[in-house]
């Protein structure tokens, strides 16, 4: 259900929540090293991220990305949604304009109500709350 894009976005923003600090900021080419996201694929993300305060940065010779605590408050949602746009969860899974409640397509049946519960789980989960499962032990970051 997420593109790509998407997942790379959520690893490496937990990867600079896991191991970063207004002092301690990373760059790029570290996250790209140690996520295996393509560096210039990764920086273009960040970018994004950072355009919509999601992610804070700052450049020069300490500079590098890092989290506060209002970006750790940031939903799973808001991240899919700057990276993807605000109607790729929500679209038709054919692909079809004219497909909605009202009007379903042949599979909106199979997969409506399981899409609206992601949806509402990405909403509601925050970027603190994985790293709050990772640090537990409850989860650990796939790097």
């Amino acid at each position: 259900m997420l593109s790509n894009s998407s997942k790379y976005a959520i690893n490496a923003v937990l990867y600079v929540a896991v191991n970063s600090s207004i002092e301690n900021k990373i760059l790029a080419k570290d996250i790209s090293r140690e996520t295996q996201i393509p560096q210039a694929y990764l920086s273009k993300l960040m970018q994004e991220l950072t355009r919509h305060n999601l992610i804070s940065s700052v450049r020069g010779p300490n500079g590098g990305f890092y989290l506060t605590d209002e970006n750790r408050g940031v939903s799973l949602l808001q991240i899919v949604n700057v990276i993807d746009g605000d109607n790729r969860l929500t679209s038709c899974m054919l692909g079809l304009h004219a497909c909605d409640h009202q009007h379903p397509c042949a599979v909106h049946h199979l997969v409506g109500d399981t899409k609206t519960r992601f949806v509402e789980n990405l909403e509601k989960t925050t970027v603190q709350d994985l790293v709050s499962d990772i640090k537990s032990g409850k989860s650990f970051l796939g790097i």
